[in-house]
């Protein structure tokens, strides 16, 4: 049973995009739930899987009882780690978003193992950076933005374009001990283009990105003081749901696929491994991932 609602309390409202579908959870200030939500993507998926995004946002919103949306003053957004998506100025996807696991753009790996520094993150198929190579090489001409899932998402309630954070950047190559894009990214390019203009403005996350639009207000409800904050993957969400505040202390998330994260004091990072550090404050996210999980399942069962 979720706790009872005052009229006047502050909710912060958190939603979790997946492979499968997508969750919201309302919580007060002291990270009691108020109010639960979940959403399956469409049956039928459109040839541009954003869009089915997008209609799971809305309907998702809509499921939180009427009493819960109009108390929520800040969301946040968390999605699958390195799915890209290339916009056009307007936020539009200029081509169907490349998913955590797509390799299609093996065939960068070699330049970028040229021009990147050796141990970067980015030194995979199925990084944000080579995907974001493949992209502007294959449908380049009306691009403006490099977006992750979550800051596409995020875009649809704040309306701010090129905006993301440190933890959806990681393998898109930002240098999160030094919170910025790093000097060797200006000498990448992809036909004649280079691909600093189409990176995002990068925050904190949970950092304020701007208010709800006012569309969104009229729609579902929300105070027109809501902000929305900057997101984070799905498995550092996890971590975080989870409470683990103490050094050496791990958590494994089982979805459609295995994430580990352990909380450190410092940062490690062997390519050889898999093994990467994200950023969390002033400590250290330590882990990796396996595209292997809860999905291979679904061959069986």
């Amino acid at each position: 049973m979720e706790p009872s609602t005052d009229k006047d309390m502050t909710l912060f409202l958190g939603l979790d995009f997946g492979t499968s579908g997508a969750r919201a959870i309302a919580i007060d200030d002291n990270g009691d739930i108020h109010a639960r939500a979940n959403c399956s993507y469409p049956v039928f998926p459109s040839k541009n899987r954003a869009f089915d995004w997008q209609s799971t946002l809305w309907k998702l919103l809509q499921e939180l009882p009427l009493k819960i949306r109009q108390q929520v003053q800040a969301i946040a957004i968390d999605g699958t780690s390195s799915t890209t998506l290339l916009c056009d100025a307007s936020g539009q996807p200029l081509h169907a978003p490349l998913m955590y696991n797509d390799d299609r753009a093996s065939q960068w790996l070699s330049v970028l193992t040229e021009r990147v520094p050796p141990q970067q993150v980015v030194l995979s198929a199925t990084s944000g950076l080579a995907k974001l190579c493949w992209l502007l090489s294959e449908m380049g001409g009306d691009a403006a933005h490099c977006l992750s899932q979550a800051d596409w998402l995020g875009w649809l309630l704040h309306g701010r374009l090129g905006v993301s954070d440190y933890h959806n950047c990681l393998k898109l190559g930002y240098d999160v001990g030094n919170l910025c894009w790093p000097n060797w990214l200006d000498s990448l390019q992809v036909n004649g283009r280079s691909l600093t203009p189409f990176l995002p403005q990068v925050l904190t996350p949970g950092d304020g990105v701007g208010a709800i639009q006012e569309r969104i207000v009229q729609r579902y409800n929300f105070p027109p003081t809501c902000q929305v904050k900057a997101g984070t993957t799905d498995s550092i969400a996890a971590f975080l749901a989870s409470g683990v505040h103490k050094y050496g202390h791990a958590v494994t998330s089982l979805g459609s696929t295995l994430a580990v994260k352990l909380l450190s004091e410092r940062r490690v990072d062997n390519r050889r491994y898999g093994i990467y550090s994200h950023r969390l404050g002033d400590s250290w996210l330590v882990g990796g991932a396996s595209n292997t999980g809860g999905a291979v399942l679904r061959q069986f069962f």
